[in-house]
């Protein structure tokens, strides 16, 4: 199996799960307000919609993507897309969701595997895009199964997340004005199935270390820090841990300390 084709996998599997998740809501259950300022379950599914619908686009229509890029206003479009599944009937708006997923699968394992999308930031290969996609169904589905008051069992697919969460620190530095930094960080995480996930050098002085999923909930921004079981040692380590987030745009309200039991 290639490399994209076990990431577009594991991305069906994800969205599958979520899937389970929402598929038996009404209309008032799409309502359900989640922890995200102001989105509902319906917001949510909208937003994933919207962002496949764009990704896809960005594969198969590279020039008209980037074209309806520049048109787009950078302050609203996420809120435009969430925003399109206010009020549409459930199965428009699964359905509508459902096949976008499908879509985007097919249009990624047709993309040559040097070839750059372009994307709202940085161009990426479809592997990158494909792992984006798992992390924005997993962070916004942690969104859905917290409004529905689910524990989710965590799955070897969190890899993906942290390892983006880790490739993603020099970002979350330039993002707020800061120059990325040249200290190395050690990242040394304990899977679902008990495997050890190490990223960085292994002498690094600075480390952050734990439970893979605590590392997901903190670089997706899900979880309060003070709510999660990492060690971090390091003035580079801990500064990154206060700014970590693993997704582009704004990081959002962060969550409160004890609002969730994990």
């Amino acid at each position: 199996m290639s490399a994209v084709a076990g990431l577009l996998a594991d991305l069906d599997a994800e969205g599958g799960d979520l899937d389970a998740l929402v598929a038996g809501l009404d209309a008032a259950g799409l309502a359900t307000p989640t922890p995200a300022a102001g989105w509902s379950i319906a917001h949510q599914l909208a937003h994933l919609a919207w962002t496949d619908r764009q990704a896809i686009q960005a594969a198969t229509d590279p020039a008209g993507f980037l074209e309806a890029a520049k048109a787009a206003n950078p302050l609203s479009y996420v809120e435009d897309g969430a925003n399109e599944g206010v009020g549409e009937a459930p199965e428009s708006l699964l359905g509508r969701w459902r096949d976008g997923r499908a879509a985007l699968r097919a249009a990624l394992a047709a993309v040559p595997a040097d070839a750059r999308i372009p994307w709202f930031g940085p161009p990426m290969k479809s592997t990158s895009m494909a792992t984006a996609r798992i992390m924005e169904t997993w962070a916004h589905g942690q969104d859905v199964a917290d409004a529905l008051g689910v524990r989710r069992v965590p799955t070897h697919r969190l890899r993906h997340i942290a390892h983006l969460g880790v490739r993603t620190m020099g970002f979350a530095f330039v993002s707020r004005g800061e120059p990325a930094p040249e200290t190395p960080v050690r990242v040394e995480l304990v899977g679902p199935d008990g495997d050890r996930w190490e990223w960085g050098p292994p002498d690094a002085a600075d480390r952050v270390s734990g439970d893979a999923l605590d590392f997901c909930l903190h670089v997706v921004r899900r979880r309060h820090p003070d709510d999660l079981g990492l060690t971090v040692t390091g003035a580079v380590a801990t500064k990154w841990m206060s700014i970590a987030q693993a997704f582009a745009g704004p990081p959002g309200a962060d969550r409160e300390p004890g609002q969730f039991d994990a």
